[in-house]
């Protein structure tokens, strides 16, 4: 999560389509629900090296999100080592430094943010895997705490420095390694403190540290996020295994997030990057907490062609069948683990569209509904208040035929033909709303598409937290 800084204070710093074949081989997304969900189920300091200031007590640590998931077991996948260690842009400890370091060879891919402030890592990754192709990524830095974003050219040379310095360690070529960051919009990188920890790191660097790398780039989260699935690629297993942080300021318009996916399949970044822009629509596309982009949005997917399975080119090559499916499993896993990390949130709510005129207008009604503030607070006062998602529904300003709407709280109907339901029963949509997983059916009654988004509730604590966020 990113976020601008207050005047006048020191920053407290927390905080391409495939075609027609590839289409049809993908699976719904509301079939892979069933697959994803899970919730119902300090190193010594070199004596040469500066150290980081004197750690203090973290500053009221945020209690855990109901909703929140367990880490997943995540083997080694061949090809990646991943560490953390303590770089200081946090006062209090913690890690809030994570590497990846990959064979030579290694493919790689990436979606990012939109916005139109951007940030330097995310200008530095977009230029050297268009210079690349992909081709030969080497290793990954990202840290927690400082973003990095609106810092103009020193920022962009700060990051050219820890790129080089782990260029160097790495026996690569800078352009080789990947950059990302998150935190308080406006403030420099301080690029000595992860060239700095380099060595500590490095040293650290094994095949078994998933859950302390998602650790590692949390900022306001309150729980780790990872996911893992198998695959089989022409009769050999391969894995993929991928983590992501994000709570507050996600929005779709890719990647609302960082997220890092690796798998030990070869395939080339040209399809790799297809898949990508596939599947992010349906996933991280498709989620939303509070309707605000982030500068530093990024998602990043590596191919390390060490798992003995055979090298493929194109994303709609018949033998990446069941590969696409588990990736796209993958990807949504970690995007409803998001809301479910919703910043305050109480409640995790899937809202769907049917009956619009287009799909983009389906989405963009769902998106509407989704961020409103008046929906969201009244999912947090467990009030089945169906005259908000009707307003909702009207100011997204789409085709709709109003004496056709027809709006559901799961299997109960609160309105339809225009109206109120004449079955509508107060005390059971009530006590439906208790529930902690919610689902919102509207059918706009103007055609046969339809769109899924997911949302969290907007509660007090979403105010805290924002509130005391830097200071």
């Amino acid at each position: 999560m990113t976020k601008p800084p207050a005047p006048k204070k020191a920053p407290a710093e927390k905080k391409s389509t495939a075609g027609k074949a590839l289409e049809a081989a993908a699976k719904p997304v509301e079939a892979l629900e069933r697959v994803i969900k899970r919730a119902t189920a300090k190193q010594p300091k070199p004596e040469s090296t500066p150290k980081p200031e004197p750690a203090k007590p973290a500053k009221g640590a945020l209690p855990v999100s109901p909703l929140a998931v367990p880490f997943p077991k995540i083997p080694p996948i061949a090809g990646v080592q991943l560490a953390t260690g303590r770089a200081g842009f946090y006062k209090h400890d913690r890690e809030d430094l994570m590497v990846m370091r990959f064979v030579k060879g290694t493919s790689g891919a990436g979606v990012f943010t939109r916005h139109g402030v951007g940030s330097a890592p995310v200008d530095w990754c977009k230029k050297h895997l268009e210079m690349t192709k992909g081709a030969d990524v080497r290793a990954l830095v990202v840290n927690a705490g400082c973003a990095n974003s609106f810092t103009g050219k020193p920022g962009a040379d700060a990051v050219r420095r820890v790129a080089s310095a782990v260029a160097k360690r790495f026996d690569c070529r800078q352009r080789d390694v990947m950059v990302a960051s998150t935190g308080v919009i406006g403030v420099l990188l301080d690029d000595a403190k992860i060239t700095h920890r380099l060595p500590d790191v490095e040293a650290k660097l094994n095949d078994d540290g998933w859950a302390a790398a998602a650790r590692g780039i949390m900022t306001t989260d309150t729980f780790p996020k990872g996911a893992y699935a198998e695959a089989t690629i022409d009769g050999e297993k391969v894995r993929i295994a991928g983590i992501a942080k994000g709570s507050g300021m996600i929005a779709p318009d890719m990647a609302t997030m960082l997220s890092f996916v690796v798998t030990d399949a070869a395939i080339s970044s040209t399809a790799l990057q297809t898949l990508l822009n596939l599947y992010t629509r349906n996933t991280f596309n498709a989620v939303t907490v509070d309707g605000d982009r982030s500068t530093n949005d990024t998602l990043l997917l590596f191919a390390t062609g060490q798992s003995g399975a055979p090298n493929i080119t194109r994303a709609g090559d018949k033998r990446l069948a069941d590969f696409r499916v588990k990736l796209e499993a993958v990807l949504m896993d970690l995007a409803l683990q998001l809301v479910r990390d919703g910043e305050g949130a109480s409640k995790f709510v899937k809202v769907t569209v049917t009956g619009a005129e287009s799909s983009a207008s389906a989405r963009k009604i769902a998106r509407t509904i989704c961020e409103s503030p008046l929906v969201k607070t009244a999912f947090a006062g467990e009030d089945a208040n169906w005259g908000r998602i009707v307003m909702a529904v009207g100011r997204a300003d789409e085709p709709i035929d109003r004496d056709r709407v027809k709006v559901m709280f799961g299997p109960l109907v609160a309105a339809q033909d225009g109206l109120i339901s004449p079955t509508y029963d107060e005390a059971k949509m009530s006590a439906y709303m208790k529930n902690q997983e919610l689902e919102v059916s509207v059918d706009v009654g103007v055609g046969r598409a339809s769109a899924t988004m997911w949302t969290c509730d907007l509660t007090k604590q979403y105010v805290a937290i924002n509130g005391d966020y830097r200071s």
